[in-house]
Order: C-alpha cells, then structure tokens, then sequence
C-alpha cells in the first residue's frame, strides 16, 4: 500500500468564542479559505494540485451548513477544480478529516489532499443543529442521553479523580501552553489572521490565563451540578444506566474543562510522487489511524479503547511512543488515559492543551496532530499518537511517524 506523508500543518490562532473575542468577526468561510491559501502559498501549490479538500466542522448549520468545504475552495485561491468535502465526527472531525485523507491516499485514490476543519463557536453556537440525539426522545431516552459535562462528572466517579486532581492537571496546561508561546513552539504553524486591510486582527492564542492558580480554581462553581441534580435530573439519568453509582461527583468546571473558542487549521496530505512533484519533503508518514464506538451515557472515554484498538491493529504497545496529544475536553478525559495506559504525564500534552488554549470543535484534531508533528522534531523523537474523545461514545486515534 502507498504510504501517506504529512507536508505540512498549520492552525490560526484560536480566538475567544464569544462577540468580544477577536476573531467574532471573520466567518467559518474566510477563515477556511484563508488557511487553505496559507497552505497552498507555504507549499506552491497551483492548478489541480490537490485531490480534494476533505474538511470537518461539527455545527453544520447557518454560515458553517451547506458543504463548507467547497464553499471555501471556491473563497480561496485554490483552483475551482478542486472539490470539497464537509464531514463531521463531532470533537474529532478534524482528525477524520486527516485520517480519511491519508487513508484516500494509502489506496491509491489520488496524490495530494488538504485536509482540517474550523469551528466559529463565537458565530454558531454548540448545539444549534438540534442533534437527534440530545433532543429526540426515541432515541435520547433509550440511549440514556447525559449532556458531556455530566459524562465528564461520571468518568470522575467512576475512575476515582477528585477536584483537586482536575485542578492541578487545568493549571498545568496553563504553564505548558505559556511556556511553548514564550519559547516560540508554535511559531512554524500558527497563521496570523489579518482583516480585508492587511492588519493582523490575532496573531496569538487569546483565551489561555497563564496566571492561572489552585486558588482562582478553587473558587468557580461546579458547572454541571445544577444540570445534573436539578431538573431534568440528568444524574438520576445516568445511575439508572450505572447503579453501583451512589453519587456523582461534579468536579468540573470552566477552568478545568475545554474552552469555547473560534479557530481553524489545516494538514497537507500526499505520497511520495506528489512531493516530489510540488519540490516538498515528507515531515512524517501517518503509521495508522482508528475510530471506535463505546456506550454513548459515559461517552468521553474514548481515547482508551481506541488506543488499544490502533496497538492491536499495529501489534504496537504504549511504550512504543514518544509523546502523546490527547485533547483536553475535560481533565477527567486525560487523566483516565494516563490511568489506563500508566503513562507518564510529561509526554502528554507537552505544550498544554485545550483546557488552557481552547476547543475549536471542527478544528482540535488536526490542530493536536500538527502539534504532536512540531514536538516530535522539536524533541528529535520519533512515534507519536494523537487521540481524541467523542460525542455520543465514540473515540479516534492517529499515530504518526518521522521521516
């Protein structure tokens, strides 16, 4: 089978997803099309250069609905016969994106594909599409739907995470993510946007709170109690589906879940003849890639299953890595990774993560992606795997390899 190389990544800024946040401005259409034209000038690419744009985004509704992907080919300089491709597999759909995209190019249906995605979460709200699952009760009900903060509280529960714990993992992902800003970690892939004038409008990640401590933690309020214990009740909810369950317990809160933000970014796929075509050098080949489904009411447990999955697929073990990117939807996410796997915390998540810089929905996995490629040459190590949890049980992984 062909072999799938990473040329090239890159991401925005992520801006503060709310109307004073400085990227409430730009639409999901330019500022797709402005990373897409950032990829096609940092590598040259003219004409058909590329198969298609395979292109996540997770609210598919209003400006961000229709198929976004050609959409934003059509707004960028990319040649008009390129086509585009929208998918969304929720937190993950950036990440489906490069993995469909790689594997496209493993058999053999063409030699070049940009993929990413974007989110505006500023401009479209969370949960605006009206999802089946969350709001039809033929299948909410049955299912034993919880919102994703509860399912956050439920893993805390379940695995034994106290407050303090979620706490201390938020405050480190603040220090990483300002240390790599101050150190120029992210200087290589991250794009400044700039408006219709030339002026930069984010040239940096805006929501991070370095100055973040166990005390301001301390004081924020549980965000999901409330919605758990009083009506509609989604905590009896959930120990109807795990009654050994005496109590949740709500750990979570803004500071140590992922933060609401705008962002996009975007990885160029190819095999070996489509970088010796365009006069580019391979970063790294994608080794593997895997999703998975799990039970929907805990539903953020994915990286666990998943990561067993793509081993046992590649007949690999955890210490087989260097590093890892595992996205910061909530604490609890990643410290039942580090859990399951008994993994050392300072391989994970090197230069923080969402909790500290944000969760551009669409975008987070092939941002995660793109970090784990730049601290991997950053360090001169070699394996990488990067992984996300799903909404309604699912979880994806993508291990990556230097060349």
């Amino acid at each position: 089978m062909t072999e799938a190389y990473i040329y090239d990544a890159l991401r925005t800024p992520r801006g503060k997803g709310r109307k004073d946040g400085s990227l409430h401005e730009v639409t999901s259409l330019r500022l797709s099309a402005l990373t897409m034209n950032a990829i096609k000038e940092r590598n040259n690419l003219e004409g058909h250069a590329v198969e298609d744009v395979i292109w996540g985004n997770v609210t598919q509704v209003m400006e961000q609905g229709g198929c976004l992907a050609r959409s934003a080919v059509l707004a960028s300089d990319l040649d008009e016969s390129i086509p585009g491709l929208s998918i969304n597999r929720f937190c993950a759909s950036g990440m489906e994106a490069v993995n469909l995209a790689a594997n496209q190019v493993k058999g053999g249906a063409g030699d070049g594909y940009i993929a990413g995605g974007v989110e505006m979460m500023g401009r479209v709200a969370m949960g605006s599409d009206g999802a089946a699952i969350a709001v039809d009760p033929s299948i909410a009900i049955d299912g034993y739907f919880v919102p994703q903060g509860i399912s956050a509280d439920i893993i805390a529960t379940e695995y034994g995470f106290s407050r303090d714990q979620a706490d201390q993992l938020a405050m480190e992902s603040q220090r990483r993510a300002a240390q790599a800003w101050e150190e120029g970690r992210f200087d290589k892939s991250v794009i400044s946007v700039k408006d219709q004038n030339g002026l930069t409008i984010l040239d940096r990640d805006e929501y991070m709170r370095p100055g973040t401590d166990m005390q301001s933690l301390g004081s924020l309020n549980p965000a999901f109690q409330m919605m758990g214990e009083q009506m509609p009740g989604f905590d009896k909810i959930a120990m109807l589906k795990y009654p050994h369950l005496e109590k949740i317990n709500h750990i979570h809160h803004a500071g140590n879940s992922s933060g609401i933000v705008d962002g996009a970014a975007a990885v160029l796929i190819g095999n070996k003849e489509f970088g010796e075509k365009h006069g580019l050098k391979p970063r790294a080949r994608i080794k593997a890639t895997a999703k998975i489904g799990l039970d929907p009411t805990i539903m953020l447990t994915g990286p666990v299953p998943v990561t067993q999955k793509i081993m046992a697929d590649n007949g690999m073990a955890i210490s087989d890595f260097d590093l890892f990117e595992v996205n910061e939807a909530f604490a609890s996410v990643v410290m039942r990774f580090q859990q399951a796997f008994d993994v050392d915390p300072e391989l994970v998540n090197v230069n923080g993560g969402s909790i500290a810089m944000g969760h551009p929905l669409g975008a987070t996995g092939a941002i995660i992606i793109g970090t784990l490629l730049d601290e991997l040459e950053r360090q001169d190590k070699e394996t990488g795997l990067a992984t996300l949890c799903i909404a309604s049980g699912m979880g994806a992984a993508t291990i990556i390899e230097r060349v």
